[in-house]
């Protein structure tokens, strides 16, 4: 249930990254490029989480709460960039936030899409590391294998 949520809910903010302007009728050549570039990474990023997330609840393992913040954090984030990133329609770049706000909420927003972009992404790669790393089996203690009978730890230099 958990992986078919996360995937479905990926493949609507891929959609949102690449079409939301679309969408509000700024159609132009920034979606055929989003589409396949930004988009396909981000859906595959969290379809990858999801798995990660499904083998480590299969191993008898909890997901940790910094699992589900960098997937928040990067929903947050791409859903901001889908307001913000420009289109180029009516031979100049136009956003969603310039439709509302005007020329100065337009440039505001064609100056923050990058770095929402950026963070969507890197919040993404950061759950799929976080998913795999919960999924691990615990290390074991370094000096497992150098107790003896008595439960002292031998010398590394003694006669074994």
């Amino acid at each position: 249930m958990r992986t078919t949520l996360i995937t479905v809910f990926s493949l609507v903010l891929g959609l949102w990254i690449t079409l939301a302007r679309v969408s509000f009728g700024l159609v132009g050549p920034v979606a055929a490029w989003l589409g396949p570039t930004l988009g396909l990474a981000f859906v595959w990023l969290w379809i990858w989480t999801a798995r990660r997330m499904t083998q480590t609840v299969a191993r008898g393992y909890r997901i940790r709460p910094r699992t589900r913040v960098a997937l928040v954090l990067s929903a947050a984030c791409a859903i901001a960039f889908g307001l913000t990133a420009p289109e180029y329609a009516d031979g100049a770049f136009r956003t969603l936030f310039g439709e509302l706000g005007g020329a100065g909420a337009n440039e505001m927003s064609i100056a923050l899409c990058n770095p929402f972009g950026i963070i969507a992404i890197a919040c993404a790669v950061a759950a799929v590391a976080f998913a795999a790393a919960d999924g691990r089996d615990p290390r074991p203690e370094e000096d497992e294998d150098l107790i003896d009978e008595s439960g002292m730890v031998l010398h590394p230099l003694a006669d074994r």
